[in-house]
């Protein structure tokens, strides 16, 4: 099991390939309910930044995905 900082590690790293890569993506991660913490003062552990760096994985999977149908369409 990975611990809390390797996990930031990880969440700074995609976070930065997205921002790099997809900046349309990235432009709104901060307008993505995923992302948003419901609470005024969040409790931030290690399982709460675990989860949120599955969704920012699945957010940038979806998309990814998306693109790639969006492409095919436009050859066609």
């Amino acid at each position: 099991m990975k611990n809390l900082h390797r996990i930031l590690i990880e969440i700074t790293e995609l976070t930065s390939n997205i921002e790099t890569k997809y900046p349309e993506l990235y432009r709104s991660l901060d307008e993505n309910p995923i992302t948003i913490p419901t609470s005024q003062h969040p409790h931030m552990d290690k399982v709460i930044m675990e989860e949120y760096l599955e969704s920012l994985k699945i957010v940038l999977k979806n998309y990814l995905k998306e693109e790639k149908i969006r492409l095919s369409t436009l050859k066609n």
